[in-house]
């Protein structure tokens, strides 16, 4: 299992081909949760190449079934914030881990801000519904941790029911097909474009780096402080 805070990860190159943000609030092909709603409206952004992979992946879907996307663009203070609030939380948990396995087991669920797959607008993260909007048993819920969940979140994880585990393989089928990589601790998580997707698929470089909401264009990202 690669996970993000893999030196190779870090060491992709990036780059960023400059494919807008599109505002997923005006299209309604595509279902959209108000769970991590934001009063700028991030949540609900993903650039464009991935909406279209999206829209692929859902006409790829059994009859009668839609995806729901729950969060897609995440500014950096709050990917800071998350990352930092989970990190503490594993501290309090385990006082005896050293700093380097208090890193590694943090970045099983939460990506450091260096390398975030939703700063760059190409991540997203998203589950299952009928197309009235019920949603489906994945196993666990959207954001489930490692440690609340017994590793149930991982994707491939062998505890979950028949049913949780045939409704994941729809979503592998059908978002992999889409050309998008899933990361394997979190069943809901899927990108493409970014750092994670260029090593996973070979890439040489990545298509989308960090972006700014408020100007819609690629920016660098500052050291974690």
């Amino acid at each position: 299992m690669i996970l993000l805070s893999d030196p190779r990860v870090a060491a992709v190159p990036s780059s960023d081909d400059g494919d807008p943000l599109v505002d997923l609030r005006a299209l309604p092909e595509l279902r959209l949760d108000g769970r991590a709603v934001d009063p700028a409206g991030a949540y609900a952004r993903l650039r464009a190449e991935v909406v279209d992979r999206l829209l692929a992946a859902q006409r790829a879907l059994p009859a009668g079934l839609r995806l729901l996307v729950v969060e897609g663009y995440r500014p950096y203070q709050s990917q800071l914030a998350i990352f930092t609030g989970y990190r503490d939380e594993l501290r309090r948990r385990h006082p005896d881990w050293s700093p380097e396995r208090l890193h590694r087991e943090t970045t099983k669920f939460v990506s450091p801000v260096e390398v975030a797959p939703h700063s760059t607008g190409g991540a997203v993260d998203l589950t299952l519904c009928t197309d009235d909007g019920v949603e489906l048993d994945l196993g666990t819920a959207i954001d489930a941790t490692p440690e609340d969940s017994a590793d149930a979140c991982f994707t491939d994880a062998p505890t979950i029911s028949a049913t949780a585990r045939r409704n994941r393989q729809i979503m592998v089928d059908a978002l992999g097909g889409a050309g998008m990589v899933n990361y394997p601790t979190e069943w809901w998580h899927w990108s493409y474009g970014d750092r994670y997707w260029a090593l996973i698929t070979g890439a040489s470089r990545t298509r989308y780096g960090p972006v700014d909401l408020t100007v819609a264009r690629s920016i660098p990202v500052p050291a974690e402080r």
